[in-house]
């Protein structure tokens, strides 16, 4: 299959009408669409990403109107993270239409549901005309795509169609927040925090049950976020030692000699650079990343969910 580079987003959008499927650019970082009631073609994302069956997938929506087209019903905390972060890096877990194939939800009976704000995106959402299935554009377990280059480097001759657009500005997936309880929880840390959830509907908790067999959202069962490499967290005033070819990125210079450092001077910037990073470090046969740790208020929790997963795969 040859993999297309486009930068038109209804030239994008043809291959999704046509049942194919598509690598486009979000905030967070860059999805692989398909049209959500195309059964057919939902699978096709399995395929490429040899993605487990069990992990289910985001429906993407160009405007709110479309989330009647999914969801069977929207809740008034829904409503209200709706009106405060849609468009944004948030995604809703709501009941699911009934239209909705249960391969997109992995058999569940409910769907997370975003509106990216990216303008490339809703460019091309709108020429789609209808909601897409679209986990990130990887090969499973790899880090996510922060650019399209990183999309071609996993799936070209894997996908129809790649629409090109500049790095993403969050660097890290949406947070998750299921509004199907009472109490809103948060299945997946992202850029929306907890403090600002809790500012619209104070009652937010993160979710703490991980036995599940069927995760209830992207990002919590299986191995993610890993590259080749051995990631290993450490404090600032920790000591290296080890001679092996290693690389270190965090807020402080380190203690110890690297083959490939990056000093971010936020923990945005941390957060928007690190998978680049990692696939960087892959390619150059770095054997360890050493990563600082960092605290985990606003986007730092987000940041450290993602290392703590890379690190323990």
């Amino acid at each position: 299959m040859q993999t297309i580079l486009t930068k038109s987003p209804v030239e994008a959008a043809e291959f999704i009408k046509r049942g194919g499927i598509a690598a486009f650019p979000t905030e967070t970082v860059y999805g692989l669409g398909a049209d959500i009631f195309n059964e057919n073609a939902v699978a096709r994302i399995f395929e490429a990403k040899r993605r487990p069956m069990d992990n289910p997938m985001i429906a993407h929506v160009g405007e709110v109107g479309q989330i009647i087209l999914v969801a069977s019903e929207i809740s008034s905390n829904a409503r209200k993270f709706i009106k405060a972060f849609f468009p944004g890096p948030l995604t809703i877990v709501l009941p699911k239409s009934a239209k909705v194939p249960l391969t997109a939800t992995a058999g569940l009976e409910t769907i997370g549901v975003r509106m990216p704000r990216n303008t490339i995106a809703r460019e091309f959402l709108t020429a789609c005309g209808i909601p897409l299935a679209a986990p990130s554009a990887n090969i499973s377990g790899r880090p996510s795509p922060t650019t399209w280059e990183a999309v071609y480097e996993d799936l070209n001759g894997r996908i129809d169609c790649i629409l090109q657009g500049e790095a993403t500005e969050i660097g890290l997936e949406s947070t998750v927040v299921d509004c199907t309880t009472e109490a809103p929880m948060i299945l997946r840390a992202g850029a929306v925090s907890l403090e600002q959830l809790q500012m619209i509907v104070s009652a937010t908790t993160f979710y703490k049950n991980s036995s599940y067999v069927t995760p209830p959202s992207p990002g919590l069962k299986h191995k993610h976020y890993a590259p080749a490499a051995r990631v290993v967290l450490i404090d600032p005033e920790f000591k290296v030692k080890d001679s092996k070819p290693q690389a270190y990125i965090g807020l402080d210079f380190p203690n110890g000699e690297f083959g490939l450092i990056k000093i971010c001077a936020s923990v945005e910037e941390y957060a928007a650079g690190f998978f680049a990073f990692f696939r960087e470090c892959d390619k150059r046969k770095i054997e360890t990343i050493f990563c600082q740790k960092v605290s985990e208020a606003g986007i730092g929790a987000a940041l450290m969910d993602r290392l703590r997963r890379a690190a323990a795969g």
